[in-house]
């Protein structure tokens, strides 16, 4: 047996975004709090989200219309409840930001007043966008940090994964903790909690190309479906249309509030060509412009499509987006004289850990928020600038409702240590190197932007085969960072299989040329392990 190093919290939250930051600096007015990090606190993909937040500002907007936008976004699949209770919660959850000094850019209007500068994206029919320049993860990100790491009621576990949630023995479908892994002393440990909140993001290091960080491996979702919760939607993976193309680029995104603000996509030549797939042109929402840059790609043999701002002025260009400038400048890109190169990656789980209104699954305990949940807000693809408000409202609804229940009894049952006995140091990581590799390889090539039966078949096969390896890897040797992933993005992945293959329509962001129509009633797509079989 190993050591069973154990510490005690009232609230764990897996992960350090928006969602688990917001959420501990909710609950740790009134109780102890850990979050745990994976990597540095800072390291996420909030910290990458350009655009901005969505909320209802101008007097010309209203919720009703934010609502409507969302729910034509999400195809028809979107919990209508769930949209006009994020809508309504938008502003105020915005102000909590502002009083907790996130600096949204503001600008003087004419007759002298200061007011938030609003931007539009794909998708919205109002300017409705809180941003702080280019960089608004950035600033909440940094924001939200520092107020965490000064809180005497936080305590910070940084460079930790989570391995599995424990479930009590004592009581049906309760979790009482977590298994993680110290990756500073390489030991596992427990944690128990009262409540425990998955907030460890989205799953898009399951694709070759993605705008995300290296730590988006699906942790808190493939925890969840081990533990038993239920899952849905996973087959709506969002690609980011803009990703700019260049070999020393790495996942670096290019807002879509340039097209907000005029940017045009256009072949090399300089000819437009959005307006062939969409009435609302280089404004349609994400899936229709990913799936139109990825038809013009193949149609023409073409490495890129391209995004032309240089039409704006200069200063307009190096005023609202310093970030984006400075970095293709530094790429030899004059985005104020040349179109950027630009091509579709996977960038945000639209599905995950279906929960409810309080961020609650369907495990006692046990909460999921931010892009690791479902929610219904959205639907079959997920609109600009919802994803950081749909942290913050629904932290906020967590703490809620854990604070409703704080003073109820924490379960003392014992937790069995973990068990490294029979298990060995690997000598052979190069075989989690080629599984890793193989993986996001066929994920993007067979269960990428556009699918077919056969592609997915395929997929599910490799999968099988790697999910066989992997076990049996995870058996024998001492846990690591990247066989944790490496076992959790191999999860995720027969996951959007799964839900892919239920689906038998083309909607949002799942398009099947074997079922090229939407269906006229559709329904999530949800699905759940068996435990009571194993």
């Amino acid at each position: 047996m190993s050591n069973s190093i154990e510490h005690r919290c009232d609230v764990l939250i897996i992960g350090s975004g928006a969602a688990g930051l917001s959420l501990a600096l909710k609950m740790a007015e009134h109780c102890n709090v850990i979050v745990l990090s994976k990597s540095d606190l800072n390291e996420g993909s909030t910290r990458y989200a350009q655009g901005g937040i969505a909320a209802v500002f101008d007097d010309e907007d209203s919720v009703g219309a934010h609502v409507k936008d969302t729910l034509t976004a999400g195809a028809g699949l979107c919990d209508e409840s769930v949209v006009e209770y994020t809508a309504s919660n938008a502003k105020t959850s915005m102000h909590w930001l502002i009083n907790k000094g996130v600096p949204f850019d503001q600008e003087e209007s004419n007759d002298g007043e200061v007011r938030y500068h609003l931007t539009r994206e794909g998708g919205h029919s109002h300017r409705r966008i809180l941003h702080a320049a280019d960089a608004t993860g950035e600033a909440v990100q940094a924001t939200l940090s520092d107020q965490v790491k000064n809180h005497p009621s936080i305590h910070l576990f940084e460079r930790y994964n989570a391995i599995d949630l424990i479930k009590s023995k004592q009581v049906k479908n309760t979790c009482v903790g977590a298994y993680v892994w110290n990756r500073t002393k390489e030991r596992v440990e427990i944690i128990r909690s009262r409540f425990i909140a998955l907030a460890t993001g989205g799953a898009s290091k399951v694709y070759q190309y993605t705008s995300n960080p290296d730590i988006a491996s699906g942790d808190g979702i493939a925890m969840a479906w081990r533990a038993g919760c239920k899952i849905a939607n996973m087959e709506f993976n969002q690609f980011h249309p803009t990703c700019l193309f260049h070999p020393d680029a790495k996942n670096f995104l290019i807002s879509e509030a340039l097209r907000g603000e005029g940017a045009f996509l256009c072949h090399e030549d300089g000819t437009r060509f959005m307006h062939k797939f969409d009435e609302r042109g280089d404004l349609a929402p994400r899936d229709i412009v990913a799936r139109a840059i990825d038809f013009e790609m193949k149609r023409l043999g073409a490495d890129c499509m391209y995004l032309d701002i240089s039409h704006k002025s200069t200063d307009f260009i190096t005023k609202h987006f310093p970030n984006i400038y400075r970095r293709c400048r530094s790429l030899g890109i004059d985005i104020t004289r040349q179109p950027i190169p630009v091509v579709p990656a996977a960038h945000y789980t639209c599905g995950g850990v279906v929960t409810d209104f309080d961020a609650r699954t369907n495990l006692e305990n046990v909460y999921a928020i931010g892009e690791t949940a479902y929610t219904g807000l959205h639907g079959a693809n997920r609109m600009a600038s919802n994803s950081l408000l749909e942290c913050v409202v629904f932290a906020h609804a967590a703490a809620k409702h854990m604070l409703a229940g704080i003073t109820g009894k924490c379960l003392n049952e014992p937790i069995s240590p973990w068990d490294e006995s029979r298990v060995i140091d690997s000598d052979e990581e190069v075989i989690i190197q080629h599984n890793w590799h193989e993986l996001r390889l066929f994920m993007w090539d067979y269960v990428g932007i556009v699918r077919t039966d056969k592609r997915l078949e395929r997929a599910l096969r490799r999968i099988n085969l790697l999910k066989q390896e992997i076990d049996e890897y995870y058996s024998n040797f001492k846990v690591k960072n990247n066989l944790l992933e490496l076992r959790n993005l191999v999860c995720v992945a027969h996951l959007i299989v799964m839900c892919a293959m239920k689906r038998k329509e083309s909607r949002g962001l799942h398009y099947n040329l074997d079922y090229p129509e939407q269906l006229e009633n559709a329904e999530p797509t949800i699905i759940q392990k068996n435990i009571s079989a194993e």
